[in-house]
């Protein structure tokens, strides 16, 4: 699999659980604008059968290569995130993992249980991460008790390994000046931004602001009922040239870590 393949791939599972990217990237492109991708989020586990290491391997193999690495204490949660070593054009990748360790026992007793439940010939085939869940069942049970620890780890045990977002690149985009105008937009369109820690995340001095809607609803079918979960969000981002002119790459770990939150349950009774 080339890159092109493989971010396409991405795309297209994402934006089927995602409806709402697909109608905003429509209305941007009907105001004459080209859509391009600042970087794709993925999650996993940090247990090493399906690690950032496991995880990575594919973006690797198509040239990718490891820039930054940022935590997240509250959330317990360590992430890198990549660039294309030829392509600059290409969107970045960032991979994040649940360090189970810093897990109560319960937590880490049911994510063991979840990978034991599968053949581990699964965590070693080549597109793992375009697997989505790959265990064999799919218990509210199960789901709930995550919940109550980990929105994260509730998140991966119904979602799997596929694009958590997408991410629109503002700096390409012809016609908002600012992050605050693009925002404005996707509001009065009818979308709902994440308001965690702000609409905007980040400041022009920390050279990166990013802002998300909240997570679309998808109805996911349990082992005792069907249920309406959060899926996936559409991120924005817009990037301040460093001191070199040059554009900030990386990220800001206190911004992302109320990005994370787009996915959370208890912002869904407003959506």
């Amino acid at each position: 699999m080339n890159k092109t393949e493989l971010l396409s791939k991405l795309w297209e599972q994402y934006a089927e659980i995602t409806p709402s990217a697909k109608k905003i990237q429509d209305l941007l492109e009907e105001k004459g604008e080209e859509i391009k991708n600042d970087h794709i989020a993925i999650r996993t586990f940090n247990d090493k059968r399906v690690d950032i290491k496991v995880i990575e391997k594919l973006f690797l193999e198509v040239g990718y290569e490891e820039k930054g690495e940022y935590f997240f204490d509250s959330k317990k949660l360590f992430a890198k995130h990549y660039e294309h070593s030829t392509d600059k054009n290409a969107p970045r990748i960032f991979i994040s993992e649940l360090e189970l360790e810093k897990c109560s026992p319960k937590l880490q007793a049911i994510v063991k249980d979840i990978l034991d439940s599968c053949d581990p010939e699964i965590f070693n085939t080549p597109d793992l991460v375009l697997s989505g869940a790959v265990w064999k069942t799919k218990s509210l049970a199960i789901y709930n008790l995550l919940l109550e620890e980990s929105e994260y780890a509730a998140w991966m045990y119904v979602y799997g390994f596929r694009a958590n977002h997408f991410t629109i690149n503002a700096n390409a985009l012809k016609g908002f000046n600012s992050l605050q105008d693009l925002n404005n937009f996707i509001e009065n369109n009818g979308w709902i931004l994440n308001a965690s820690g702000g609409k905007i995340k980040g400041t022009p001095a920390q050279l990166l602001e990013q802002s998300s809607t909240l997570a679309d609803m998808h109805s996911v079918t349990f082992d005792e009922s069907i249920l309406q979960i959060p899926s996936c969000y559409y991120e924005f981002a817009l990037r301040y040239p460093m001191s070199n002119g040059e554009l900030y790459q990386g990220f800001i770990a206190a911004s992302a870590d109320k990005i994370f939150e787009s996915t959370d349950t208890k912002f869904m009774n407003n959506n």
